[in-house]
């Protein structure tokens, strides 16, 4: 029987989805479903990786049978996933020692302070093009190891296993026969040296993490293993990071081609080649893609809060009950009124790198409102993403003339139009909301010959662009209040003594 679909898996920070893909490149069937977030501490957030597992596989076999298609017509499972969550896993018995540690989870921030002290950032940053930070997953393994009773034996034993969610998920759905992982993702865990393109030693004794806890690293059009599905043996490729996935999906396979993906938080990638730009402190440089035994490079800015601020909003203040109301609102307003959100709800990521910095609300007068609130979370997203790719231009020597945009929050026509605006280059916007599973779909079509390279080309969607409209000179006064008003922030954290994140 022909092969005709591929059965992809977009596993995010909020929520799993799973899309039927047909070799004509559409939609056929589409599933989603929610997992428990978890914030047992301030500025701490974790995952349960056995529901989201459930969740994977319950929602695959939803969609075969609400498409009711012979599972012998699916050419492969892909997975595009949440990066840096890490999960630590007993092999023997097959469950996690501890919840898994969100990317979003500042636990970490003192040791990566003490670290800093002793010297280890620019080791870190030479080998891995990553900042020291709670973000990434070395730091959120050691402290499982250090904080979950008989771990660190177990680990040097070789009983236990770790990984980024992909890595769960594959060994998971192998019935435990595969421990590995793609380019992407290992790019992302600051253990992994992106220009020797293996498991740094130097690495991996600073932090204190025996090597045979790592999976295998491949190719994201690589076969990784094999899933049991009725008696058959569906492949899985085209596994990727879901901001890498994204990049894929929107088809920036060339150089100074830049994508941002707005989510919970927000990646942006710039493509730079085979040629890795050396780190700076603000951006990190990281593994784009890596397919057809090709490795290309690219530079990133993450930002932790972007879609999560509109959610904070609608959850915790109540100020909407859908998306669609407020983006309303905010475009009810002729301006903001002087209002501004300083978003960092888990500390600053690109440019400013600010883990222990708290959230505000600024310049509100007595006829300030929820609408201008409201406005003000909007318009620090598309703030945020203008301090990357200004940074991006400096760092690369590259002019950016459009921004490729893709994640739910880009169906706010506000939001895409102000993006547009206060950024001053043309935003481009996919067909569909979430270009990640699209991405790892492709990666998984030319691995198993559904697709070449060349026809994926052919199967990106439709697009609407949002050009500038404001007048340049309301644009920089807009931007430069953002400016003042967050160097004030930064200025104001940098004086206040952090609060441990780890509670005695």
């Amino acid at each position: 029987m022909d092969k005709r679909y591929i059965l992809a898996v977009d596993q995010s920070t909020s929520a799993t989805k799973v899309q039927l893909i047909h070799f004509m490149g559409k939609i056929v069937a589409k599933r989603s479903r929610s997992h428990r977030q978890y914030y047992p501490n301030p500025g701490w957030s974790e995952h349960d990786p056995v529901e989201i597992y459930r969740n994977v596989t319950d929602l695959m076999q939803q969609i075969v049978e609400q498409s009711a298609i012979d599972p012998q017509e699916i050419a492969a499972v892909s997975i595009a996933n949440q990066r840096e969550t890490a999960v630590v896993w007993d092999k023997d018995t097959g469950m996690p020692v501890y919840p898994a540690i969100v990317w979003q989870c500042r636990r970490t921030a003192d040791a990566c302070e003490r670290w800093k002290e002793q010297g280890m950032e620019e080791v870190v940053r030479s080998k891995t093009g990553l900042t020291l930070d709670p973000y990434f997953s070395a730091t959120k393994i050691r402290w499982i190891l250090d904080h979950v009773e008989g771990a660190q034996e177990k680990a040097a034993r070789g009983r236990l296993l770790c990984g980024t969610i992909d890595s769960w998920l594959i060994w998971k759905l192998t019935d435990g026969a595969v421990h590995a992982t793609d380019y992407t993702n290992a790019s992302r865990t600051m253990l992994f040296n992106i220009f020797d393109l293996k498991w740094d030693r130097e690495l991996l004794e600073l932090f204190g993490i025996p090597s045979g806890m790592l999976p295998q690293v491949k190719y994201s059009d690589e076969i990784f293993g094999e899933m049991e599905w009725e008696g058959l043996k569906l492949p899985i490729s085209g596994v990727v990071g879901d901001s890498h996935g994204a990049l894929l999906g929107q088809m920036c396979l060339e150089a100074g081609m830049v994508k941002a993906t707005y989510g919970t938080g927000s990646s942006l990638l710039m493509n730079t080649g085979v040629r890795a730009i050396e780190p700076d402190k603000g951006l990190a440089t990281t593994i784009a893609y890596a397919f057809g035994n090709r490795v290309v490079y690219a530079l990133e800015g993450i930002i932790h809060s972007t879609g999560d601020t509109l959610k904070w909003m609608q959850d915790q203040l109540g100020l909407f009950e859908t998306f669609q109301e407020a983006e309303e609102m905010a475009a009810s307003l002729p301006d903001n009124d002087g209002v501004y959100v300083i978003p960092s709800f888990s500390g600053l990521g690109a440019p400013y790198w600010k883990p222990y910095m708290k959230a505000s609300i600024i310049g509100m007068t007595r006829r300030s409102g929820k609408k201008h609130i409201i406005r003000a979370g909007m318009e620090s997203i598309a703030y945020q993403v203008k301090d990357v790719l200004d940074l991006m231009q400096d760092v690369s020597g590259l002019s950016i003339k459009e921004l490729r945009v893709d994640g739910g929050p880009t169906t706010n026509r506000f939001l895409m139009q102000f993006q547009a605006d206060i950024a001053q280059v043309k935003v481009i916007r996919a067909e569909f909301p979430g270009l990640s599973s699209m991405g790892s779909a492709y990666l998984a079509g030319i691995g198993t010959g559904l697709w070449t390279k060349e026809q994926i080309r052919s199967l990106n969607g439709s697009k609407q662009a949002f050009v500038p409209l404001m007048d340049s000179r309301l644009s920089r006064k807009y931007y430069d209040e953002w400016k003042r008003n967050i160097s004030l922030m930064v200025e104001a954290s940098d004086k206040t003594l952090p609060v441990n994140a780890i509670p005695k």
